[in-house]
């Protein structure tokens, strides 16, 4: 079924494109950008409660976030596609609540915040509004579409005070993401070029302007990139291609680990460079 239902809405597409082009380009964006986000459910409420909730807005949109602890140092935690903020808990655990104000934030469409749609940049949107809303960040700590969407913001907006950025595995290039989209669904050439220019009169931008490694080439802070050799949501070599580029970053490469990244040696990892600013030689 999981398989049939895409293929569906490419038929439904590929369809409409011959009838109506500039319909079929706008409901394959808007498709597109609409994450089937998973259920914040009852252990999820648990947790998520044990913090201070507040709301924030971005484009027209009421976001969750949530703080834990009272300290000085302040770290921000941005899930990735299809995610919300309990997916940080091991990590949120492990840093001190006297010591760290430890902050996450449901992105649009997921979780407990409002809306239909989320790109990377109205992903980007969302993490300067609650920048300006919290203040400086000593550590910002991104899983996937989080961590491009990090990328994407520190480079529009160099106002934006983060001392220290986390990639997990991170995505490359948004047009890997179009081509999936396109074997997914079955789109034909012609249906996807319509989807294509409406993403361009959209975003003003085309798809490939929207590359990771072009937005780290610009950063000027430390970072750390995690990433796993076998991960089969956002490929190697990407990581590789971040790192080559940012100057101040540091790559980790680990194996069976996968894309969620939550095992504790990864943890540990973050923690340490949160923390400490570098890397113990056992993780080199």
């Amino acid at each position: 079924m999981k398989k049939i239902i895409p293929k569906l809405v490419g038929t439904y597409l590929n369809s409409l494109s011959v009838i109506s082009p500039a319909t079929a380009g706008k409901q394959g964006f808007n498709i597109f950008c609409t994450p089937i986000a998973p259920p914040v459910k009852s252990h999820h409420h648990q947790f998520l409660e044990t913090a201070r909730k507040f709301h924030f807005h971005s484009e027209g949109n009421q976001l969750q976030a949530y703080q834990w602890g009272q300290g000085k140092k302040k770290i921000l935690f941005l899930h990735g596609w299809q995610s919300h903020s309990f997916r940080w808990k091991k990590y949120i655990k492990a840093f001190s609540p006297e010591e760290y104000s430890i902050y996450a934030f449901d992105a649009p469409a997921h979780g407990l915040s409002s809306g239909k749609y989320i790109n990377i940049p109205i992903y980007s949107d969302a993490i300067k509004a609650f920048l300006q809303k919290i203040g400086a960040m000593d550590a910002v700590i991104s899983h996937s579409m989080g961590s491009f969407s990090a990328l994407h913001a520190l480079h529009h907006h160099q106002d934006i005070e983060v001392n220290k950025l986390v990639l997990l595995g991170s995505p490359g290039e948004a047009n890997d993401f179009i081509y999936f989209y396109q074997n997914m669904t079955g789109l034909s050439d012609r249906t996807l070029q319509h989807i294509l220019n409406y993403f361009e009169r959209i975003l003003n931008r085309k798809p490939d302007y929207f590359s990771a490694p072009a937005f780290a080439s610009t950063l000027k802070v430390p970072g750390l990139i995690i990433h796993d050799k076998g991960d089969d949501e956002a490929p190697y070599h990407h990581a590789q291609r971040i790192h080559e580029v940012w100057t101040q970053s540091k790559l980790i490469t680990t194996e069976g680990f996968g894309h969620n990244l939550r095992n504790p040696e990864v943890i540990e990892m973050v923690k340490d460079f949160v923390m400490q600013g570098e890397l113990l030689k056992r993780y080199h």
